[in-house]
């Protein structure tokens, strides 16, 4: 059962709608938690819901993306959520914009967000929402996620953060094969 969803992005406002920032663009129109109030905690910010009469904490660490494990780690001690009730959202260029897929454990493709949280956890084996950004057609990788989305991405990120939100909803309800067979490389394009 899930019980912590980690969104990765980088703080301050030169990062605020750009593909690393996916999974904070997604919180932030999510309408169960858009609206509540965020505290500040373990380098992070958070706030919980109760869903089916559990609680669930959202935290976005405030740190970089690279030292995401500084927050997830403390986070998830005090509440002792383990690895395996911990899902963390994040962008991935080997999908294409406006694809998502559920993953659990396995490699961390290139992820500094991911090999922080893997390394002050301990382990790989966490849930992952891999929310597509695509790769640069041309120049490089560092550009690429840490640009913002123009005028004709706008459309598709509208349809694929609402897509998203009710991913995140069913990872709550749902069974990991159910889940993963619902939204295996689903697109919102």
């Amino acid at each position: 059962m899930i019980k912590l969803v980690v969104g990765l992005g980088n703080p301050g406002q030169e990062y605020e709608f750009t593909r690393h920032n996916i999974a904070w663009i997604l919180f932030d129109q999510h309408p169960d938690i858009q609206n509540n109030f965020w505290k500040s905690k373990w380098k992070a910010e958070y706030t919980d819901l109760s869903i089916d009469s559990e609680k669930r904490v959202f935290l976005k660490p405030m740190t970089f993306m690279n030292l995401s494990g500084e927050s997830v780690r403390p986070c998830s001690d005090f509440f002792k959520f383990k690895p395996d009730e911990i899902l963390v959202v994040h962008d991935d260029l080997d999908l294409d914009f406006g694809v998502l897929t559920f993953k659990y454990g396995g490699g961390l493709a290139g992820h500094n967000g991911l090999k922080s949280i893997s390394k002050h956890l301990g382990t790989n084996d966490y849930y992952r929402l891999r929310l597509g950004i695509g790769r640069p057609t041309r120049g490089d990788v560092s550009s690429w996620v840490l640009s913002s989305f123009n005028q004709a991405d706008i459309k598709i990120l509208e349809k694929f953060m609402i897509g998203s939100t009710q991913a995140i909803d069913d990872a709550f309800r749902l069974d990991f094969k159910k889940l993963q067979t619902k939204y295996n490389k689903k697109s919102f394009q």
